[in-house]
């Protein structure tokens, strides 16, 4: 059997690897030719930490120490499991495991730096005319750039685009939109690089994520009861009182796709309208020492937080004016800054994509678009539903990409067993 994966991030890299180990063919088509990083891992800076603790980072579902074992032997940083690792370290251990596969496993990994254009009826086109053969395909994209702000001078679309912080001087204040993970790796970096300025972030809720507790237990999974989402609500919030928010949010922490998939259209939603600002803030935590140095920023008043929305940004000089309306006010207020930083995060719709790939796949009814625009329409298992909801029995979704069918699909434990349940279906 061949695999044609699109996408050499983390979730590509370990299909192709987990694949290889069973005796598969891996075509792995990265357009930016560097294999194992994507976009989280792709960082150099080692304040860019891990959002969970070593020991719980291993990349193979049926070795939770892999990854532990793996710092310990190469020394690359502290071995501690409940310690947070830099993401470039992490990247170095992706890119280990896929050598290893191609070095060792059964099966073969190609490595292709191209661009997947097209599907057809025996593979993949890519953008230099050349076609790829292959069974099925995976899509595992990753998260998009994106898609809030931009077409302003000024105006910075895609912080992690290469050099578009270079712009701003070591005085120089900004104006970041977003308040979660990005915005922090965004402010860290420039304090890394001795920026002085100051930043206001603007965000609907004005909310930050919160911190781990590295002495927290990790409990077992708990089932809410099976009733209204208002319900499961005041229950949580109950719960939380009881034994912690940390420890009552990692109680549901393995049944996130299994919740989501029970909530109709109309209790996503509203899930997704007024209660995720504050799961993500709670469910996404930061490593300690991270939340330390974003207190002291925010103490000295380098980093102020603000609810509210964006309504106009207007280049002035060198700079930007950002009009925008404060939470619970009718009257807009002026910030300026030397630039406007999107940290809003991916943009997941796919009527607004400019990957090739998807805008064929979406042309030509082969992808349907979620009701939510959470991304393309994907079943539970991962199977590429077309314009009509039928299911392709040859294109797969894997990763962030299949977040309209599971939600949350952005940690590393939630993406192994993603990875390992594909490899079951394809292989049988």
């Amino acid at each position: 059997m061949t695999v044609a994966i699109v996408g050499a991030g983390l979730s590509g890299s370990l299909l192709a690897a987990q694949l290889a180990g069973r005796g598969h063919d891996a075509a792995l088509i990265e357009r930016a030719g560097v294999f194992g990083l994507g976009l989280a891992y792709s960082t150099t800076n080692d304040s860019h930490r891990l959002n969970v603790r070593s020991g719980r980072m291993s990349a193979l579902a049926d070795d939770p120490g892999h990854f532990v074992r793996w710092l310990d032997q190469t020394g690359h940083w502290d071995a501690d499991p409940n310690a947070f690792a830099p993401r470039r370290v992490y990247g170095l251990y992706v890119q280990d495991l896929l050598a290893e596969a191609e070095a060792t496993g059964p099966g073969r990994i190609r490595r292709i730096a191209s661009e997947a254009v097209q599907v057809t009826p025996t593979g993949l086109k890519l953008a230099d005319g050349r076609e790829i053969i292959a069974d099925h395909i995976v899509l595992a994209t990753g998260n998009p750039a994106p898609q809030t702000a931009g077409g302003t001078a000024g105006i910075i679309a895609d912080a992690w685009a290469p050099g578009a912080l270079d712009g701003i001087g070591p005085d120089d204040d900004v104006v970041v939109l977003g308040s979660g993970l990005t915005m922090i790796d965004v402010v860290l970096e420039l304090d890394d690089r001795g920026w002085r300025g100051r930043a206001v972030a603007i965000s609907r809720r004005g909310l930050l994520p919160r911190s781990h507790d590295v002495s927290q237990s990790h409990p077992s999974p708990r089932p809410p009861a099976d009733t209204a989402l208002s319900q499961r609500m005041r229950a949580f919030r109950a719960r939380a009182d009881e034994i912690g928010w940390g420890v009552a949010m990692d109680e549901l922490r393995s049944l996130n796709a299994e919740l989501w998939v029970a909530l109709d259209q109309v209790a996503r939603a509203r899930f997704l309208r007024h209660l995720r600002p504050w799961w993500d803030v709670h469910r996404h935590r930061i490593a300690p020492d991270v939340a330390r140095r974003i207190e002291a920023l925010t103490q000295l008043g380098r980093l102020v937080v603000r609810a509210g929305r964006l309504e106009t940004v207007t280049s002035v000089g060198e700079g930007v004016d950002v009009q925008w309306r404060p939470r619970g006010s009718d009257r807009a207020e002026a910030t300026r800054g030397r630039a406007l930083i999107d940290c809003t995060g991916p943009g997941v719709d796919p009527a607004r994509s400019t990957d090739a790939l998807t805008r064929n796949l979406l042309a030509t009814g082969l992808a349907g678009i979620d009701p939510l625009r959470l991304g393309l329409s994907v079943d539970r298992q991962g199977r590429l539903l077309n314009a009509t909801g039928h299911a392709s029995e040859r294109v797969h979704v894997l990763g962030p990409p299949s977040r309209a069918a599971v939600w949350e699909i952005v940690a590393v434990p939630d993406i192994r067993q993603q990875v390992q349940a594909l490899v079951e279906r394809l292989a049988a």
